[in-house]
């Protein structure tokens, strides 16, 4: 029966019948859950497999010892996702060529919470990136969704100075890396919209004058999919690119979407999501660019109304 309740972590309990306090609990956390282990790992198929491990725990726990199940949950899927995050940085360093987290297709009412859009934002998730696992466990968990010291001290096993320290460490580190603002979804749509008129036509100086001078340009095809080897830096020559190896017909074909809480921009291609570009947005400027072809990134993008705090 676990086994079979189980196989429905992604969305309503299996079976039209009653449900039994276990699967409630974990259903109503869901959402949280997700959000807390897609900030850590920026990968929606890690996500499911943390969730998966963190159900198959949470249905062998006596409930009757559980003081607070929203931090218990929670506390298993910390756990999880640590775990997995340690075999991705593994992963990470024979990846071939520059490395994207797999963008989500996002419902609109993600934007409407301007922080928890900005905290899974593709700009962000790379801010996050640059923290070890335990440092990007602790931010997420205080300065995302404001855990208590002594919830996320017992998540990651360390003391709750211990977590503090943590705390005011891997803040330092993403506000001197972090976007110079939070980006209003309308700037960033205008944005979006001037790059693509731009790109579509060719248009060189139109992409110069909405890149900013140090924009950067990273394009993830993982080995799989053509992609720029190596990122590309400074408005020149990241216009030039796009002007001179973009095919007009298939710019044009770019399609508005909401990704990871902000407006961007798909490719489909019979029928197929064949790139998803995001943007970094400061003061008016595309600063960001990030391309993601790698199909084992897309493969799991869907219409995700998981993200809560």
């Amino acid at each position: 029966m676990e086994n079979e309740r189980a196989q429905d972590t992604a969305g309503q309990p299996v079976g039209g019948g009653r449900t039994d306090p276990a699967t409630e609990a974990f259903v109503a956390h869901r959402n949280l859950l997700f959000t807390v282990a897609y900030e850590m790992l920026g990968s929606a198929a890690d996500v499911e497999d943390v969730l998966q491990e963190t159900w198959l725990r949470w249905a062998g726990v006596d409930l009757g010892t559980v003081r607070d199940q929203r931090a218990y949950l929670v506390r298993i899927a910390t756990r999880q996702a640590l775990s997995r995050l340690r075999t991705l940085g593994r992963r990470k360093e024979s990846y071939v060529g520059p490395w994207l987290p797999a963008p989500l297709l996002t419902a609109p009412d993600v934007a409407e919470d301007v922080e928890l859009a900005d905290s899974v934002s593709m700009a962000m998730l790379l801010v996050l990136e640059t923290l070890s696992p335990v440092e990007r466990a602790v931010f997420v968990l205080r300065d995302v969704f404001d855990l208590g010291y002594d919830e996320i001290a017992e998540a990651v096993d360390k003391s709750p100075a211990a977590v503090r320290q943590i705390a005011h460490r891997a803040r330092a580190h993403v506000a001197a890396r972090r976007p110079r603002g939070v980006v209003s979804p309308a700037d960033t749509r205008h944005a979006l919209d001037a790059f693509q008129r731009a790109a579509t036509t060719g248009d060189l100086q139109g992409l110069l004058d909405i890149l900013a001078p140090d924009v950067v340009f990273l394009g993830d095809g993982g080995g799989i999919k053509q992609a720029f080897p190596q990122p590309v830096v400074g408005a020149d020559k990241v216009a030039r690119l796009l002007a001179a190896g973009l095919n007009r017909a298939i710019t044009a074909a770019l399609r508005p979407a909401q990704v990871n809480g902000y407006p961007a921009l798909v490719l489909r291609l019979d029928g197929e999501i064949d790139t998803v570009v995001a943007v970094r947005v400061d003061d008016g400027l595309i600063t960001g660019l990030y391309a993601v072809r790698n199909p084992e990134k897309l493969s799991h993008m869907h219409q995700e109304t998981a993200l809560r705090r």
